[in-house]
C-alpha cells in the first residue's frame, strides 16, 4: 500500500490511530511522571512536575477509553461529539506548537530564551493528535449518520427510468464566507492601527517609559531600524493575515494553491481564537481591576481590545477556512454525493 492509498483510506484507520496514539501518549506521560524528567509534558508550556505529568497521563488514558469506545460503538452518536473534547486537549498541550513559526522571526530580535526541543516535539506530537482525533471524530460521525466517511455528503441516487424529471434548482453560490472575511479583517484592525501609531511616535494606551511596542534589550537592530521607520513587523504579519482571511472568501483566492491556504487558516485560527480569548477575559478583568497582570505599562483596554481582538480573527478565520474548503472540494469519487 503506497502513502496516497493509506492517506486515501484514512476513515478506516482514524478511529485506531487515535486509540494508539493516545495510549502512547498517556504512557510517556506516565513515565515522565514516574521516571522525574519532564520529556516536554507540562501544563500550557509553563506548569511542569510529577502533577502536570500525572494529570496528563489520566486524561489521555481517559481518551484513550474514548477511542476504543469510538470503535466499539460506531452507530452512536454523541461519542463523536464527546470526541471533540479529546481534540480541545491535545490543542491545549499542543498550543505553543501552533506559535513555533514565530521562532522564524528570531533574526528580529535577541536575548531571547534557548527553544526547549524536547517541549517541541513533544507539542507538536500533541497537535498530531489533535489532527487523528478530528479523523477519527468525523468517520466515526459520518457512519452514524450514514453519509459517505471521506466526504460527508449522502450518496447521490441513481434515478429510475419512471421517476419525474428533476425540478432545475436556483443559480448555486460560490459557497465561500465574504462576511467572514471581513469579520476577520475588521477584527485585526485595532491591533495594526495601535501598533503602527506606536511605530510612528505615538503614545495612546500606553503608561511606561520609553517606547512603546519595542524593547532595545529584545529587538534586533533591524527590527529596531524598521521601527524607526514606522514599520512594526507584528502590524505586517496582521496585514498578512487579513490578506490569508481575504483569499479565504475571495473568488480569486480559488486560483492559488489550495492546502496551503488550508494549513495556513487552521493553524491561525486554532493558534489565535484561544489565545485571543484568553488575552479578552484578562484584560477586562483587569479593566475591572480584579486581578493585576503584568503588562503594567499598557492600559488594560489595550489588552482588552487590541489583543483580545485575536479571539474574533480567529473564529472568522475558522469559519472562512471551513467555507474555503467545502467550495473547493473535488467530486467524491466513491459516492458521488450531493451536498
Amino acid at each position: 500500500m503506497t502513502p496516497k492509498t493509506l492517506l486515501a483510506a484514512w476513515p478506516s484507520w482514524a478511529g485506531r490511530a487515535a486509540l494508539a496514539w493516545s495510549l502512547l501518549y498517556a504512557t510517556g506521560a506516565a513515565l515522565a511522571a514516574a521516571t522525574g524528567p519532564a520529556l516536554g509534558y507540562a501544563l500550557l508550556g509553563k506548569g511542569t512536575g510529577t502533577g502536570p505529568e500525572a494529570g496528563a497521563a489520566a486524561l489521555y488514558g481517559t481518551a484513550a477509553v474514548l477511542a476504543y469506545a469510538l470503535l466499539r460503538r460506531p452507530d452512536v452518536r454523541g461519542l463523536s461529539t464527546a470526541a471533540l473534547a479529546a481534540v480541545a486537549l491535545c490543542l491545549t498541550s499542543g498550543f505553543a506548537a501552533l506559535l513555533s513559526p514565530l521562532h522564524l522571526l528570531f533574526f528580529l530580535s535577541r536575548n531571547q530564551p534557548p527553544v526547549d526541543w524536547a517541549a517541541l516535539a513533544n507539542q507538536s506530537f500533541a497537535v498530531l493528535g489533535a489532527v487523528l482525533w478530528t479523523c477519527a471524530a468525523l468517520a466515526h460521525r459520518r457512519h452514524a449518520l450514514g453519509t459517505c466517511p471521506h466526504c460527508g455528503r449522502r450518496p447521490a441516487r441513481v434515478p429510475s427510468e419512471a421517476s419525474a424529471p428533476p425540478v432545475p434548482g436556483p443559480a448555486t453560490r460560490s459557497g465561500l464566507a465574504p462576511r467572514a472575511g471581513l469579520v476577520a479583517v475588521a477584527a485585526l484592525v485595532p491591533y495594526t492601527v495601535l501598533k503602527t501609531a506606536w511605530a510612528l511616535g505615538l503614545t495612546a494606551g500606553y503608561t511606561g517609559t520609553g517606547r512603546p511596542g519595542v524593547d532595545p534589550e529584545y529587538t534586533s537592530d533591524l527590527g529596531l531600524r524598521l521601527y524607526d521607520h514606522g514599520v512594526d513587523v507584528t502590524a505586517v504579519l496582521a496585514l498578512l493575515g487579513m490578506a490569508l482571511a481575504l483569499a479565504l472568501t475571495r473568488p480569486w483566492g480559488r486560483r492559488l494553491p489550495r492546502l496551503p491556504l488550508l494549513a495556513l487558516g487552521w493553524a491561525g485560527a486554532g493558534a489565535l481564537a484561544p489565545f485571543g480569548v484568553f488575552l479578552a477575559a484578562v484584560g477586562i478583568l483587569a479593566w475591572a481591576g480584579a486581578v493585576d497582570i503584568d503588562m503594567a505599562d499598557h492600559a488594560p483596554w489595550v489588552v482588552a481590545v487590541a489583543y483580545g481582538s485575536f479571539s474574533c480573527y480567529g473564529l472568522a478565520l475558522a469559519r472562512a477556512t471551513r467555507a474555503h474548503q467545502r467550495a473547493t472540494r473535488r467530486p467524491c469519487e466513491r459516492c458521488h454525493g450531493v451536498s
